[in-house]
């Protein structure tokens, strides 16, 4: 599992990865000078995929997919198909299968489209993970009462400078 550790401010404050099944307390993130402490208890459901935030402790996730960075070049390509079809250039046997290779480009980026997870009130960002059912997307009404609701420990606050016991 990877995570994008992010302070309640939004600010990013590193990426940890670790195995979910060794459930670790204390992990430091990289590029960053102090340990981030994960919070398991109830975060984690029966058949293992995360059901709550490790770094702030909420339980209110979304899913979201990411597209690989080839889609905006893919979009393009299509364009200019779709722009030589209208334009009456699509009789020719190249132009033709052009259009077929760029469908299959596309289908191909669907689907490896990643699904991750992303904590609302925190915005850490989970990848690498089998992802519940009971998580639906982002829902404008869940984030209204999230940003309404009683702020949690932030992460930033809870790592403690190295040294320090």
């Amino acid at each position: 599992m990877q995570v994008d550790v992010r302070s309640q401010q939004g600010e990013r404050v590193g990426r940890i990865e670790f195995d979910p099944v060794t459930r670790p307390v204390r992990i430091r993130p990289e590029g960053c000078d102090r340990d981030v402490f994960l919070e398991w208890d109830n975060a984690v459901d029966d058949a293992g995929q995360l059901r709550a935030c490790v770094i702030c402790g909420d339980s209110h996730l979304y899913r979201t997919r990411t597209l690989p960075q080839v889609t905006p070049f893919v979009i393009l390509i299509a364009l200019a198909g779709a722009t030589i079809s209208l334009l009456g250039f699509a009789n020719s046997g190249w132009v033709l299968g052009m259009l077929v290779v760029v469908l299959a480009i596309d289908v191909g980026v669907l689907l490896l489209a990643r699904t991750r997870l992303v904590c609302y009130r925190c915005g850490s960002i989970y990848d690498d993970l089998r992802v519940a059912g009971y998580h639906g997307r982002w829902d404008p009404t869940v984030a209204e009462r999230i940003d309404d609701g009683p702020a949690p420990v932030d992460a930033g606050e809870r790592r403690e400078p190295e040294g320090e016991p």
